[in-house]
């Protein structure tokens, strides 16, 4: 399996996915014009991750902005890792939100209570 590196722009987050390490990033601005398709090769590659995951798995998520669409799709990321995070295998999402973006920290206590992961929500100076 390979890692999956998608570079970020204006619209879209960076994904940075070491297979490795098991440290899974999520960086950026999430607004693409589709999030359906943008998403899909990440899902896809969730899927595969899943199937023998690392001991432990650190998801990190330093987005600054996401629109709704971009929420269903990070909801659906989180419940594939959900599904991963059974006998041995723990998954961790760090959440990180810039001091003052209650809107962030906000959108982060929201996956927190939906989903049932280790769940940090970690404010920074900056994203």
């Amino acid at each position: 399996m390979k890692n999956l590196y998608l570079e970020g722009s204006a619209k879209t987050p960076a994904v940075d996915f070491d297979v490795n390490t098991g440290v899974l990033v999520l960086r950026g601005r999430s607004i693409p014009e589709n999030s359906i398709e943008f998403f899909r090769p990440i899902k896809e590659w969730l899927d595969v991750y899943g199937i023998e995951p690392r001991i432990a798995t650190r998801v990190e998520v330093r987005l600054e902005y996401f629109n709704t669409s971009s929420s269903k799709c990070i909801l659906d990321l989180f419940k594939r890792l959900e599904r991963m995070n059974v006998g041995p295998t723990e998954v961790l999402i760090n959440w990180y939100f810039e001091k003052d973006d209650e809107d962030m920290e906000e959108a982060g206590e929201d996956f927190k209570s939906i989903v049932k992961l280790p769940f940090e929500i970690i404010e920074v100076d900056e994203i």
